[in-house]
């Protein structure tokens, strides 16, 4: 009974195949669409994640101010050196500690330039950002107190400014002053955030206080925890020295952030994750739409054939046997938009993720949620037509003229 249903349900969408296909693309662009969506946004989740995680579960970020809108850290004071001296000296569970500063400069080599974000900063650097290098040396200590114009260069500065020669030993110049590269940064890409991490210059932090950035401000510092640390304590300990060395009274709120990386990391994936959800949400409203698109073709065919249905019913047919036809017809328009739009959907999310470079991370439950989503859009929006069709006078149908 269910195969020569299913036959006939075939055979009546194949008379208008046209009509049939122009009907299931609605399907197949609702289903692709959640599909691609949720899968592109579960790979840059993936990949924003991963990014994060290649700093540590054990890192944390001081910065002036408050974190959260409207709690801008201009307004606060900057760090200084001592500041750093007083965390390796009184913190005990540190591994690492980095000084941070930062100003944009142009960088000219030969007839190059460009303008890259310049960091000072010192040889801690490399062990809180986990950043090797591929070429050359660190700073040496006398090159840190002394303040020689040295740095060390990433692969996309290298890429534009040398043309991808070596350029350990080669000069260039930072605003007005004349650099020697003694460094190649291994190239990282592309960051979660949109920027090109390899496109940086460091420098000495004295160096950079004194000749770029004519200040002694830090705008951040970056902890590395032992690996057997209590970050919370760690964190708490922290907090307490910023708040004596600020002078900061029991009664007034901190004017600086210690942020834990791990936290970050969740809150970045929880933010993203929401972000794929709306964007899956949107894309389901285009299945609703295909399924209105169903009910309107079933609703002409039901119109068409009244007086075959009217034929089929003075014969003997069933009214359930009519309801099921025209269910099945609908079912099958859904099911088919539904395998389409599943093939659809994952080739739009592997070309969007390849023009992305994030991860091709397929959901199984999205794919199989869309898929039986797509086949209930089938048997809700192609049950009323069914049951006009199932409903109708024999005799007024077989008096329709077709």
């Amino acid at each position: 009974m269910f195969v020569e249903i299913l036959r006939l349900a075939i055979r009546a969408l194949g008379r208008n195949a046209l009509r049939s296909l122009l009907t299931v693309l609605g399907i197949v662009i609702g289903v692709g669409s959640v599909i691609a969506m949720v899968t592109i946004g579960n790979g840059a989740t993936s990949k924003v994640t991963a990014d994060l995680a290649k700093l540590g579960s054990n890192l944390l970020m001081v910065i002036p101010g408050q974190l959260g809108p409207g709690r801008a850290s201009s307004e606060a004071k900057p760090f200084n050196s001592r500041d750093i001296d007083a965390m390796r000296a009184q913190l005990s569970e540190i591994k690492a500690v980095t000084p941070l500063a930062q100003k944009s400069a142009t960088v000219i080599a030969g007839t190059e330039n460009r303008i890259v974000p310049i960091s000072g900063t010192d040889n801690n650097y490399f062990v809180t950002q986990d950043w090797a290098l591929t070429a050359g040396r660190t700073f040496a200590d006398g090159e840190m107190r002394g303040g020689r114009a040295v740095c060390i260069i990433g692969a996309t500065v290298q890429a534009k400014l040398f043309n991808g020669a070596d350029p350990v030993g080669g000069l260039i110049r930072v605003g007005k002053v004349s650099c020697e590269v003694i460094g190649l940064l291994e190239a990282k890409g592309q960051s979660s955030f949109g920027s090109d991490q390899d496109d940086t210059v460091l420098m000495p932090l004295r160096t950079f206080q004194r000749r770029i950035s004519g200040n002694t401000d830090i705008a951040r510092i970056m902890v590395s925890a032992q690996d057997n640390a209590n970050m919370a304590r760690l964190q708490a300990s922290i907090e307490a020295l910023f708040r004596e060395r600020r002078n900061i009274s029991a009664d007034k709120n901190d004017d600086f952030s210690v942020a834990d990386m791990k936290q970050i990391v969740q809150a970045t994936t929880g933010t993203a994750a929401i972000l794929t959800g709306l964007l899956g949400a949107v894309a389901a409203v285009s299945l609703v739409v295909g399924g209105i698109g169903i009910m309107n073709i079933m609703l002409v065919s039901v119109t068409e054939r009244t007086r075959e249905i009217g034929i089929r019913l003075a014969i003997g047919a069933l009214e359930r046997q009519v309801l099921a036809q025209f269910l099945a017809e609908s079912v099958v328009l859904s099911l088919l938009g539904g395998l389409t739009g599943i093939v659809f959907g994952l080739s739009l999310a592997w070309l969007g993720t390849a023009l992305l470079r994030v991860p091709f991370t397929v959901d199984p439950g999205i794919i199989l949620l869309a898929f039986a989503f797509s086949a209930l859009v089938g048997i809700v929006f192609g049950y009323f037509p069914a049951r006009k069709a199932a409903r109708l006078n024999p005799i007024e149908a077989l008096r329709h003229e077709s």
